[in-house]
């Protein structure tokens, strides 16, 4: 994948890596295709395109002329990955929720993903073995 120098070509690998943008995903708008599609232009043009700004969900619905309850099930997958964080914006003259690249950089986003997947591993690896010596312990 370090040999493609298309950028797009490697957000969309990666997007269908993590399970963001199912494999295989045909968008349900008259989009031409994934690049055209809401999950990926949110991902790419607001958040990858400005890394730093923190945006409102109403701000990116009226951009992206889609419902916020389309917006807010994308922004969900992606703040289950812990890949956004949530910092207060201001839009319309009010105060609202806004979402960004955590840390406002994609390497140290992902950073923080892995060192949660990793506790998340130790944790399930722990229970395993205090599972598995419970039923040894039952068993015998």
């Amino acid at each position: 994948m370090n040999a493609v120098s298309d950028k797009d070509v490697v957000a969309e690998t990666f997007l269908v890596q993590i399970g963001y943008i199912p494999k295989g995903y045909d968008p349900k708008t008259q989009a031409t295709g994934v690049r055209d599609s809401v999950p990926y232009r949110l991902f790419m043009e607001f958040f990858m395109g400005n890394m730093g700004k923190a945006w409102a969900v109403e701000e990116l619905a009226a951009l992206l002329d889609t419902t916020k309850p389309t917006i807010y099930r994308h922004i969900n997958k992606l703040k289950s990955m812990d890949l956004l964080e949530s910092i207060d914006v201001e839009f319309d003259g009010a105060v609202r929720k806004g979402y960004r690249i955590r840390y406002g950089d994609l390497s140290k986003a992902w950073s923080f993903t892995e060192a949660n997947v990793g506790m998340a591993m130790e944790n399930y690896r722990r229970t395993v073995s205090h599972f598995q010596s419970l039923a040894r312990a039952e068993d015998g």
